[in-house]
């Protein structure tokens, strides 16, 4: 038997919202799927109801199994940030979207929206999201029942970004609807339904951060300094590792966090994991992240133990760890994802040959570049130089990739 099955964006405002056709739709069909909350809108629906309760496997196997011609509801454009995407992959089906909740959002306050940021906190880790925002005038962002307007407003004020106002508006074409604007220390102390929406607006000035910050402007350990990948090596050795915006990217011995900062400012779309042993520079790190915006997953621990939770890297810097390098290599080169690099940074001849016997031995084609750097100084009224110690960032490539 052939079934029509069709998913229909609705409203809040429940059948008001549908056009008549959709309606008519509904009526004659044999099964209607949807959440709870949209099916109680048709109390009066004569055939078979389905409530979908999370788990969208079952309801494709129904929907395969069982043929029938199906109505499917779903909040405003199932397309976007929906059940559409994973069902239409899936089935085959006609979707007829309603207007969605960020357009409604948008219209209330009377901007367009083609130059905004969207994103969605919805069923969804916060997880990065600071460096994702980081200098957007305009940012939409889809909540739920634990990401609600506050712990947004937390989030953003544990990292600084008290430059934005926030509009939340409530139950948008429902007859509860409600919306307004507030700074993020309103927002945390007001309530709000669990059906909303987030617009964030810049109203004021913010610190932006070039690519090659400033060593000092990093917390670090004191009194002493100078346990970084500092910003010249740091550089050229973001430039080794390839990173794209979605890049997963492990940094194994951060100490201050230079590097994975500037990297998670680099992948925003990504992940950047960062792992360190020592207790206070674990403590600076994360300074550096409030004070940079970067929301890292960092971990207190030595690799490569501590690394088991990592997502596979597309790329891995390796700054120290010189005393276990073999065993790290291992588990680095077991799970980098097909195309992904290594960049290792070494002081001295030794842990050279070491980084590059070992990477040889694992089938890795190795680049290597002598970094030697002098800065000015001044001495009296004249100018010399003063030499870094020089520095080798070794580029493991897996044989047979690009």
């Amino acid at each position: 038997m052939n079934q029509s099955v069709k998913l229909i964006g609705i409203g809040d405002g429940g059948p008001e919202s549908l056009l008549p056709i959709y309606q008519r739709w509904i009526d004659e069909s044999e099964r209607l799927v949807g959440g709870e909350r949209h099916l109680a809108f048709f109390p009066q629906y004569k055939g078979e109801i389905v409530a979908i309760k999370g788990n969208l496997e079952q309801l494709l196997e129904r929907l395969q199994k069982e043929p029938k011609n199906t109505v499917i509801l779903a909040s405003g454009d199932p397309l976007f940030y929906g059940i559409g995407n994973k069902l239409s992959s899936s089935i085959g089906l006609e979707i007829y979207p309603h207007v969605s909740s960020i357009q409604l959002a948008f219209a209330k306050i009377g901007e367009p929206w083609q130059d905004a940021y969207v994103t969605s906190i919805h069923g969804r880790s916060m997880k990065g999201l600071a460096q994702r925002i980081d200098g957007k005038s305009k940012v939409a962002v889809l909540t739920d029942k634990v990401n609600t307007p506050v712990a947004l407003a937390d989030y953003l004020l544990s990292f600084g970004m008290n430059e934005y106002r926030l509009f939340v508006a409530e139950n948008l074409g429902s007859e509860t609807e409600k919306s307004g604007w507030y700074n993020l220390e309103e927002v945390r102390k007001k309530e709000f339904s669990p059906l909303n929406i987030v617009i964030l607006k810049k109203s004021g000035l913010a610190p932006r951060w070039p690519v090659g910050i400033n060593d000092e402007e990093f917390f670090q350990r004191k009194p002493e300094k100078g346990l970084m990948t500092k910003k010249e090596v740091r550089l050229l050795s973001l430039a080794a590792l390839g990173l794209q915006a979605d890049s997963i990217v492990w940094d194994i011995g951060t100490c201050t966090g230079s590097l994975a900062i500037e990297a998670a400012r680099i992948a925003r779309e990504g992940i950047v994991y960062a792992i360190e042993k020592n207790i206070n520079d674990l403590a600076n790190c994360q300074k550096n992240m409030m004070k940079f915006r970067a929301d890292l997953t960092l971990v207190h621990g030595k690799a490569p133990d501590g690394l088991s939770p990592f997502a596979d890297p597309d790329a891995v810097f390796i700054g120290g760890a010189s005393d276990a390098l073999s065993p790290i290599l291992d588990v680095c080169c077991d799970r980098l994802r097909p195309g992904g690099k290594i960049v290792i940074n070494a002081a001295t001849i030794e842990k050279l040959n070491d980084a590059v016997t070992m990477l040889k031995e694992r089938k890795f084609s190795v680049s290597i570049t002598l970094v030697q750097i002098s800065k000015s100084k001044p001495v009296l009224q004249l100018t010399r130089f003063a030499a870094y110690n020089p520095i080798y960032i070794i580029t493991g490539t897996r044989e047979g990739e690009s």
